[in-house]
């Protein structure tokens, strides 16, 4: 599930660094360590997530089950605040679910790759399970612009907020039609729950349809997102209903494998990436409470120091284009594998994610960019963003903050085997996908440690994110990949080469 808890917090100031560790360790027996009891309480109550995962579990228990995990996937989790739990359910439930578990006997030396339950189609429930009374289930269609008017209003009403309260996704028509309607979309994978008495929609899971490749292994899997349910409906315990639903769904389309990403630990995360945010509009940043101003510091410096060209520097950068498809599928296509879990893209999948074709009554959502060679026309490299914006709650100047993401790029340097040259020529197309973010209004542009951003986040001036975003595979079994950051939840171009897919 995409659930990206961490998308809207500010960046910390540079004496708030934290000391969390990443989730790429690969969890050999001498990282477990016994926990004393004030650390284990110092543990749960830092972590809202894991708090209300044990809550009902004795000490000892929840002691025991502790020591069984990482001290790295601890902290990863740290900073993650309460509002943003969405916690996918209990400890409990996730123990009767095919997912790594955290007491796992960790001291084997090799994992075995592949799924972890063998699924009889014969044997999968032809109907959905029962709900709460007062409640029904429903499929969304989405092609109905009433019924995507009601997800949309679910989602911006009732989806991830900042610890503070301070800011909402604020997920457009035009964005949810996007997300939720890619090549191979399949209806009945857009899972609503009704209330029976006033029909109105008051809970979501959705899903789509893709290809990863894990280490090399090719898989179709369902692409989790949008799990949402109505504030005043928390404590109903919808949360597992929903997930099995969704999953025997999956199930009866032949579909047994799924990838979701969440901002709190569940078990077990594949790898753990860290955001990072580089203010355009610093000012509105700061108006709005998004970024802070620097001790000793000044607005007008802040206002300098995040100042960009006006023009971009790459020769041959230019709008993506339809004619570009090919191009750019065979030179991703090439990019993507030398990540240990990456998306195994199709053409039609390029065309549906990347090109943007203006639509009257629809916003852009993505922008792409490709580098023609003035000489040879050969396409070079190209970059791409998408649009997520914030509602800024209670703010009497701003309503909404302009968020760009950074999303799929390539480059023909990452072929030469020279790192050096890759970093000098990252530094060039990010800067200008920078700019041409700024052009397009954006107030911030955010990216996560994977790929291989860790070559040009510090040097760009990014700010460092209060969180990580833990990417997780369901019923499928792999040694955990790099997330781009060290021990220390920085970027280290050592930790590359892991992950290699973006959710939305």
């Amino acid at each position: 599930m995409s659930d990206s808890a961490d998308k809207g917090k500010a960046p910390q100031r540079p004496d708030q660094g934290e000391d969390s560790g990443a989730s790429n360790n690969k969890g050999s027996s001498s990282d477990k360590k016994n926990l004393p009891p004030k650390m284990i309480e110092s543990l749960m109550e830092m972590n809202p997530a894991l708090k209300n995962e044990l809550a009902s579990m004795p000490k000892d228990k929840a002691a025991e089950m502790l020591s069984n995990m990482d001290i790295s996937q601890l902290l990863t989790g740290l900073s993650v605040g309460g509002k943003n739990q969405k916690d996918m359910a209990s400890y409990k439930f996730w123990q009767t679910q095919p997912v790594p578990h955290f007491n796992d006997d960790k001291s084997k030396e090799a994992i075995t790759q592949g799924p972890i339950k063998i699924i009889k189609p014969d044997e999968v429930p032809k109907t959905p399970g029962p709900l709460v009374e007062g409640f029904e289930w429903c499929t969304l269609d989405l092609t109905d612009p009433e019924e995507l008017k009601e997800l949309y209003e679910l989602l911006n009403n009732h989806y991830v907020e900042d610890d503070n309260a301070m800011f909402r996704f604020s997920y457009s028509q035009s964005f949810l039609h996007w997300a939720l309607m890619s090549p191979g979309w399949k209806k009945e994978w857009h899972v609503g729950v009704r209330a029976t008495k006033s029909r109105k929609l008051v809970a979501s899971i959705c899903g789509v349809p893709t290809e990863l490749r894990v280490r090399g292994e090719r898989i179709k899997v369902t692409e989790i997102n949008f799990l949402c349910i109505h504030k005043k409906l928390r404590s109903k315990r919808l949360t597992p209903v929903l997930i099995k639903e969704i999953t025997r769904r999956c199930y009866l389309n032949g579909i047994y494998q799924a990838i979701y990403t969440g901002g709190v630990i569940l078990p077990t995360p594949i790898s753990s990436c860290r955001y990072y945010h580089r203010s355009l509009d610093w000012l509105k940043l700061y108006e709005v409470g998004f970024s802070p101003l620097p001790h000793g510091s000044t607005k007008a410096r802040q206002i300098t120091k995040n100042h960009l060209p006006e023009k971009t520097s790459t020769p041959g950068l230019r709008p993506m284009e339809t004619k570009d498809i090919d191009a750019v599928f065979d030179l991703l296509e090439r990019y993507m594998l030398r990540f240990d879990l990456n998306q195994a893209f199709n053409r039609e999948e390029i065309e549906h994610w990347l090109v943007y074709k203006e639509t009257e009554g629809k916003e852009q959502v993505v922008w792409s960019y490709v580098v023609e060679d003035p000489e040879t026309h050969k396409i070079t490299d190209f970059v791409s963003f998408y649009n997520l914006e914030s509602t800024v709650i209670d703010n009497s100047k701003h309503k909404e903050v302009r968020a760009a993401y950074l999303y799929y790029y390539a480059t023909e340097t990452a072929f030469t085997g020279d790192t050096k040259a890759l970093k000098e020529r990252l530094l060039l197309l990010m800067n200008d996908a920078l700019i041409c973010a700024k052009k397009a209004r954006f107030d911030v542009f955010n990216a996560l440690t994977l790929h291989d951003n860790p070559l040009f986040l510090e040097q760009l001036k990014f700010g460092a994110g209060d969180g990580q975003l833990h990417f997780y595979l369901y019923n499928y079994r792999a040694v955990p990949v790099p997330g781009g950051i060290n021990d220390k939840n920085q970027p280290d171009e050592k930790k590359m080469g892991g992950v290699g897919v973006v959710m939305l």
